[in-house]
């Protein structure tokens, strides 16, 4: 497990927390977190409260608090490079932010049945197995992900199934 990137993590939901935001860790790190298996994470995915409709808003209006969020990485000196794609970098560390709103139609994971976490005085979510099973069932199925991913997804769905079912 990459616990430089975790660290990372919690030192920016700790500045989320400041302005009220608990932030869901998503993809590969979460994961880590969870299975304690590395799956060679490639950047950090945080997602916070946004406009369900996702996509369908402009991107810099589909995250809530969004000017309040760039100024904390910037404080903390990463750099916006990418407003579409919510993606923060700093030393070739990427952070991308996502809406946490679109799991329920996503994936079918209901906010309310997300579990919180603490880490000191930070808090923040984590999915379950069976919810991350979900989230990597449905990004299977983009294609954009299934062309783009070398099949990463699969793995993931198919350890995920042993883990849940050897339970």
């Amino acid at each position: 497990m990459d616990k430089h990137k975790f660290v990372e993590f919690v030192k920016i939901a700790r500045r989320l927390n400041d302005i009220e935001i608990i932030p869901l860790l998503m993809g590969s790190v979460g994961l880590e977190v969870i299975t304690g298996k590395s799956w060679d994470a490639q950047d950090i995915d945080i997602h916070v409260p946004g406009d369900k409709r996702g996509w369908e808003v402009p991107p810099e209006l589909n995250i809530h608090n969004w000017n309040d969020i760039v100024n904390i990485m910037n404080l903390m000196e990463y750099s916006l490079i990418d407003l579409h794609e919510h993606e923060f970098s700093k030393d070739g560390l990427s952070v991308e932010f996502g809406i946490i709103d679109t799991l329920p139609s996503f994936a079918g994971v209901q906010l309310e049945d997300l579990e919180m976490h603490q880490m000191g005085d930070v808090k923040y979510y984590l999915l379950n197995p069976n919810q991350y099973l979900s989230v990597y069932e449905s990004s299977s199925k983009d294609s954009y992900r299934a062309d783009n991913n070398n099949n990463k997804d699969f793995r993931k769905i198919d350890f995920l199934k042993s883990m849940i079912y050897a339970n």
